[in-house]
């Protein structure tokens, strides 16, 4: 969490330029928020087992991040966490299926999918990619991320856009992709 923070810090601005051209400009700036209290919060109670410390960055962005980016990443978090339990220690193919379904509730709660120009374009292939390794992952994030320039934009604020939505990158599929970045860093 420390390193995914540190990435949405470096990012941020980057972020609130994707957002301000599809959505309200504030993508970054609102992800930035929430790592920084999600690092505040791990460190004043650090939770002994990987689970608990996805469950408690999920529980802080759903209250530290507004608009629709709260509930989606602390639902992806919180749902991958409680799916890994109380196991002090996770192989990857054990995060893999955790983080499958952190995805399938954050499907479920925007009610989207591949292809509709969201998180789940960097997200859905990443966890895939996470079977073979987390460097694999990282890639499949960014290339699914870089995948939503030419879409049209059906779910999300940037569906009100309509065709104007195609031609940018979705800042939601960045963000999730800085965030499998930060994975392979660390697993390194």
């Amino acid at each position: 969490m420390t390193a995914a923070a540190a990435s949405v810090e470096r990012e941020a601005g980057r972020l609130t330029e994707l957002d301000s051209a599809i959505g309200d400009a504030d993508h970054g700036n609102n992800m930035q928020r929430g790592f920084v209290a999600v690092v505040k919060v791990l460190e004043a109670d650090r939770p002994e087992a990987p689970g608990g410390v996805l469950v408690a960055a999920g529980r802080q962005l759903i209250s530290s991040v507004g608009g629709a980016s709260g509930p989606l990443y602390g639902s992806l978090l919180r749902r991958s966490g409680k799916a890994l339990g109380e196991a002090a220690q996770v192989t990857r193919e054990e995060l893999r299926a955790g983080l499958q379904a952190g995805v399938d509730a954050v499907a479920q709660l925007g009610g989207a999918a591949p292809g509709d120009k969201t998180m789940l374009d960097a997200l859905v292939p990443a966890v895939a990619a996470l079977g073979t390794s987390f460097e694999e992952a990282a890639t499949a994030a960014e290339e699914g991320a870089l995948a939503t320039v030419p879409m049209l934009a059906r779910k999300g604020r940037a569906s009100y856009l309509g065709e104007r939505s195609i031609g940018h990158q979705d800042p939601g599929a960045t963000s999730s992709a800085l965030l499998f970045a930060a994975l392979a860093e660390v697993a390194k």
